[in-house]
């Protein structure tokens, strides 16, 4: 993935747009495994809002406080926030910042992908996000024809 932007440059094509579609594509698999129906109450952990944030990864990215995570607005702009900064990390680790290496960060935590700690449950959820993420980028780049 690291490679992609120089190809693109070369190329002349857009990347940017295009990651900002990947981004939106695993965001949105993310929001419907998490939370599809935009349940307001909170989960099991005090999770919040359609990508199920915790209070510490709410306040990572925002001052607002963690009860406006019920507003999707509010807590796309977090998603967005914290998808970046995952990849950021996984970049950074010598990692790709595959669809199914940030959903597994988002589910298991940056640190536990990185040291390869992440459990069998995160890695399938990692795969159900990922294939989703797939489907859906997809399916925008077909109706964009």
């Amino acid at each position: 993935m690291r490679h992609w932007g120089a190809i693109c440059l070369v190329l002349g094509l857009g990347c940017a747009a295009a990651s900002a579609s990947e981004r939106a594509a695993v965001l949105e698999a993310i929001h419907q495994i998490e939370n599809p129906r935009n349940v307001a109450r909170p989960g099991p952990r005090g999770e919040l809002g359609a990508y199920q944030f915790r209070a510490e990864t709410w306040r990572m990215h925002t001052a607002l406080p963690f009860a406006r995570a019920i507003e999707r607005a509010c807590s796309d702009v977090v998603a967005e926030r914290h998808y970046d900064w995952l990849r950021r990390g996984l970049e950074r680790a010598g990692l790709p910042a595959s669809a199914y290496q940030v959903a597994l960060a988002w589910n298991s935590g940056l640190h536990a992908v990185i040291t390869g700690r992440a459990p069998p449950t995160a890695h399938r959820y990692a795969e159900r996000a990922a294939n989703l993420a797939a489907a859906l980028h997809a399916e925008r780049r077909l109706a964009a024809r």
